[in-house]
């Protein structure tokens, strides 16, 4: 018997640093590959499908290596399922922090668990970050504005060997949301 999964593909490295790609484009690219139901939600590499595929790491590179050989770049890909998203802000991992002006809360989706000698909570050397939580899947960042702006750096030291893709915890829900609908 098999069990058709949907999934929700998040995206590193779509439409930033000049690498621009319109979600059309993106969608057929999955579509190629025999993804069924395929859409896409914003400009920032959100892109949800269904599959009969049980292998997810084999589902992932195949995707992955599909997107760098027509974008002419690596474009790393973090599957995760429906389900899975639905869990994790169920989980309310930012419970009591309060987003204000120079405080922003963000999902850090990985690829591999953080080092097991990353001690967490974890605030990084300059102050403008702070991981709160995390489970084999993901980090839960709070971000210190500097400026009104967000410094991008290293989240979790030159340690973390995976790849990361974030999104702010208000687009997760809206992802999510944009997801569930058929």
């Amino acid at each position: 018997m098999t069990t058709t999964t949907t999934y929700i593909a998040f995206l590193r490295a779509i439409n930033v640093g000049g690498r621009t790609v319109k979600m059309e484009r993106l969608r057929a690219l999955f579509a190629e590959l025999g993804l069924g139901g395929v859409r896409s939600y914003i400009q920032s590499g959100n892109v949800f499908f269904t599959t009969d595929e049980a292998d997810r790491a084999a589902l992932t590179l195949r995707i992955e290596q599909h997107l760098e050989e027509e974008l002419g770049y690596p474009v790393p890909v973090l599957l995760r399922t429906v389900d899975e998203v639905a869990e994790l802000l169920a989980a309310e991992p930012f419970r009591g922090i309060e987003v204000t002006p120079d405080i922003r809360l963000v999902i850090a989706f990985l690829s591999e668990p953080l080092p097991a000698d990353l001690a967490i909570p974890y605030t990084s050397p300059k102050g403008d970050h702070e991981v709160i939580g995390a489970d084999a899947g993901a980090a839960y960042v709070v971000i210190h504005l500097r400026n009104g702006k967000w410094v991008t750096g290293e989240l979790f030291g030159k340690a973390y060997a995976g790849s990361v893709t974030s999104r702010f915890l208000h687009t997760t829900k809206k992802i999510l949301a944009a997801a569930r609908k058929s």
